[in-house]
């Protein structure tokens, strides 16, 4: 009999990065978003604690800028907190085989990578905003005068060619943690099917004597108890 198979099943593999498996890459991923999201709520907690350690003159950011105010710091403290609780879940549930554990992260992969399509999206439609962007920067920015005396359409290409490749790898680490979703609740429903299967016994009843024909007739089919 032929298998019926979903059209994503081409694309399921249970190995990550050609050389370990999908649940320790996930772990691995988790663990390194964990360590990002935490040195990110050091930072925001030791600006909110000392304020004035990374302040910076309004000469150095430019009229443009605005200084960030205690109430961003908390909302950016609260995000870096709920982000270090998605990528802890996605360890923990990837390490122990909880499959529902993973879907947070994954669902914050999914919102990441439309976030990053809409600006290579408009980047591509409203190629003008590069140049407005650069301007915008402090005078005394890394490479400013080199990157502006760069050719717009140059300037754009480049951009969309960083983008795209950053989008291909982050769609690659999304199929990997989808890969570990599958490999985790597949497992898990195997393992179900084993038990259920290896826990039932079946009771054969002896023939018995027709009560009208007197003529002993093949016993009914076997009662299956759990």
């Amino acid at each position: 009999m032929k298998m019926m198979s979903s059209p994503w099943a081409r694309f399921y593999s249970n190995s990550c990065c050609l050389c370990c498996h999908v649940r320790t890459g996930t772990i691995i991923l988790g663990v390194w978003y964990l360590i990002i999201n935490s040195v990110v709520l050091l930072i925001l907690l030791s600006d909110l604690a000392d304020p004035d350690q990374y302040h910076l003159t309004s000469a150095e950011l430019g009229n443009e800028f605005e200084f960030m105010d205690d109430a961003n710091m908390c909302i950016s403290t609260a995000i870096s907190l709920l982000m270090i609780l998605i990528c802890a879940m996605a360890t923990y549930g990837a390490y122990k085989q909880h499959a529902a554990w993973i879907i947070p992260f994954f669902c914050y992969q999914i919102f990441d990578f439309a976030l990053n399509t809409l600006v290579a999206i408009s980047v591509l439609v409203y190629p003008n905003t590069v140049q407005d962007y650069l301007r915008q920067l402090p005078a005394h920015f890394p490479y400013k005068e080199e990157i502006m005396s760069v050719n717009a359409t140059c300037l754009v290409v480049i951009i969309l060619l960083f983008i795209s490749i950053i989008l291909a790898f982050k769609a690659y680490l999304i199929s990997c943690v989808w890969n570990c979703y599958r490999y985790i609740n597949g497992r898990n429903n195997s393992d179900v099917l084993v038990y259920i299967t290896t826990n039932d016994t079946a009771v054969l009843l002896p023939p018995y004597e027709d009560p009208v024909n007197g003529a002993a007739k093949d016993p009914p089919p076997p009662y299956v108890s759990a």
